[in-house]
């Protein structure tokens, strides 16, 4: 008799079932555990924030901003931040900049990603190379030459007051597509990449043209990958602060982000102040997240499944 027979016989169950099991529910609590701790971190300064924002300002200067609550909490913080920051208008300034950025950013990321996927020429490879590549290139070291290329070239009336690509908003526009288009079109590409062939040649078959197999075909069956994307693109160029403050010199067109360094002292800062402005310049992100979250989820889920 071998071994795993007598130990079925006195009763006994195979150890390595009872080790797996083990090691999975350790796994499984060893994740948790790991999801919590991060929660928990993402979630206090989001706290603290909000904590130091419903506080006035007399409390915080007497007790710190690290003590008991005393004296109550007032959103008049948040409506002194609202209307000494003119947040409105930043506001505006920054969906103006953002939602523009973000449908040209999907539109031609796709439509690049289809073409270097789905349609067959030599140097695909070599150009999807050139999109990736760059990504690597860090915002500070180009900052020089761009800054001298938006002071020479010029632009009509209505795309910009000073007649330059510096200082206006299609200038911010520009370099928000240029920079987020080479992420943009490695995921989309590498999403692409995984529609089978087939549907493409059927397609092909019953007369649908490239443009048709682009729209109606490729752009439905993206639709959780352009969401994700469309969630962190709408969070990246409204938080951007760089480009506005190195390739804008108007205050006033400036987005919302520069709303909050306005708030800014020279030598005394009313920090309750500030992080209710930086908690309203919050809430339009979360706005998109809660819309697209279904998509974002998605995209992210069958990215990881057929990556």
């Amino acid at each position: 008799m071998t071994a795993l027979s007598v130990g079925r016989a006195f009763g006994g169950a195979p150890r390595h079932g009872h080790d797996r099991r083990r090691g999975s529910l350790a796994g499984r609590v060893t994740t948790y555990v790991f999801m919590i701790a991060m929660t928990i971190l993402w979630l206090v300064p989001l706290v603290f924030g909000l904590y130091v924002a419903l506080r006035p300002i007399a409390s915080t200067s007497k007790y710190g901003y690290v003590s008991l609550p005393r004296g109550g909490f007032t959103f008049s913080n948040f409506t002194s931040a609202w209307t000494d920051g003119e947040m409105g208008h930043y506001l505006l300034n920054s969906l103006w900049i953002t939602l523009p950025a973000v449908l040209l950013t999907l539109l031609l990321a796709s439509a690049a990603a289809f073409a270097l996927v789905k349609v067959s020429f030599r140097g695909s490879l070599a150009l999807l190379i050139i999109f990736t590549a760059g990504n690597l290139l860090p915002q500070q070291a180009i900052i020089t030459p761009l800054y001298r290329i938006f002071l020479t070239i010029h632009l009509p009336g209505f795309l910009s007051e000073s007649g330059l690509l510096y200082d206006s908003r299609f200038g911010l526009i520009t370099i928000n597509v240029a920079f987020q288009l080479g992420f943009c079109v490695f995921v989309l590409s590498n999403y692409m990449r995984v529609i089978p062939d087939e549907m493409y040649e059927a397609a092909l078959v019953d007369g649908a043209g490239l443009w048709r197999r682009f729209w109606t075909l490729t752009i439905p069956m993206c639709r959780p990958a352009l969401g994700a994307l469309a969630t962190l693109l709408t969070t990246w160029i409204y938080n951007d602060f760089f480009w506005a403050t190195a390739l804008m010199s108007t205050g006033s067109k400036r987005p919302i982000t520069s709303a909050l360094n306005n708030l800014q002292g020279q030598f005394v800062s009313n920090q309750n102040q500030i992080a209710a402005a930086a908690l309203i310049a919050a809430i339009p992100t979360l706005i998109v997240f809660l819309a697209l979250q279904r998509q974002f989820i998605a995209g992210l889920a069958l990215g990881s499944a057929k990556g």
